[in-house]
């Protein structure tokens, strides 16, 4: 058994010797995924005061734990966006003296958007209050929904994406993709009173642009036509804009960069969308024909008004 586990260690150690980019060994230079992790758990402490309890302190003021948390994010924050801005050609020529000091500057500047992540969130939490009927509670929402906290998560990560933090952004959103199914990217802008029902499935691309009131179902992609160009399209406006008010029911796609989908209009179900639709219009899938057959060989077609559309929900 020893003598098998020493081969199987050396054909691995032998295997890094290969000078390929996942060779790399120096993992005390990169980020840490489980840190990073937890800075999101206490910036959710911060905006949920009265829901999320930090199980490691005990304090009689709320002022204590604020102090506490701010302190805590502000350091690992730091460390982590110190690790990070190599990656950015902005950054390009700092010494690590100097990056040591952007990266505080920039975990000062994001604690400082904290009231604004909360004053959006407040909106997305109403938002989902009002457009889901089998809401009991505004707590229910919080405690349990993953729309909320995947648009949670997403307001942290743009803040950062807005101070041109690399890399930390996206990996806070892959963890809430993880959890959730649903993958908001970071740099995508999102306005207020944002509704997510079930949410599974749900892809929001870089560039997209969603105005205010807007519902979104689960198994939606605002997504990119085409990506075979690969890195020649990066930071070109390759995804969708949705204007205020507009409701998009489960399964539709909407691509393009030139697709830009006026106010209040309804896409439903299964749509397929690759060009721009006018404000207040209705896109639907007609209804199929089916046929319902027995055992006993009779066969019930099923009459449906060929003017009816219609959109699917749970």
């Amino acid at each position: 058994m020893e003598q098998r586990i020493r081969e199987i260690t050396k054909g691995i150690l032998e295997d890094y010797r290969g000078g390929r980019f996942i060779d790399r060994e120096n993992h005390f230079d990169q980020p840490d995924k489980d840190v990073v992790i937890d800075i999101l758990d206490k910036v959710q402490k911060l905006i949920y005061p009265g829901f999320f309890k930090a199980q490691s302190y005990r304090y009689y003021t709320i002022e204590n734990s604020t102090s506490t948390l701010v302190e805590h994010v502000l350091y690992n924050l730091t460390k982590q966006i110190g690790l990070t801005l190599r990656y950015s050609k902005d950054y390009e020529g700092l010494t690590t003296a100097e990056m040591a000091e952007k990266a505080q500057e920039l975990s000062f500047a994001f604690l400082r958007t904290i009231p604004k992540i909360r004053e959006y969130i407040d909106t997305d939490l109403q938002a989902e209050f009002d457009g889901d009927p089998a809401a009991e509670n505004k707590d229910q929402i919080i405690f349990s929904y993953p729309g909320l906290y995947a648009i949670m998560v997403y307001r942290i990560a743009h803040e950062l994406v807005l101070l041109n933090v690399p890399m930390i952004p996206r990996m806070m959103t892959e963890h809430a993709h993880s959890l959730t199914g649903i993958d908001i990217n970071p740099g995508a802008t999102i306005g207020k009173y944002f509704f997510i029902d079930h949410g599974t499935g749900i892809v929001i691309g870089e560039t997209t642009e969603i105005g205010e009131n807007v519902k979104v179902y689960q198994g939606v992609t605002l997504g990119a036509l085409s990506t075979r160009k690969g890195q020649l399209l990066h930071g070109v406006k390759r995804h969708p804009t949705i204007g205020n008010n507009v409701t998009i029911y489960s399964g539709a796609s909407i691509l393009g960069g030139e697709s830009v989908i006026g106010e209040g209009a309804v896409i439903g179900a299964n749509a397929f969308i690759t060009t721009s639709i006018p404000a207040g219009a209705k896109v639907s899938i007609k209804n199929q024909e089916y046929v319902v057959r027995y055992d006993d060989g009779f066969t019930n077609p099923v009459q449906v008004d060929k003017e009816d559309s219609w959109y699917y929900i749970i």
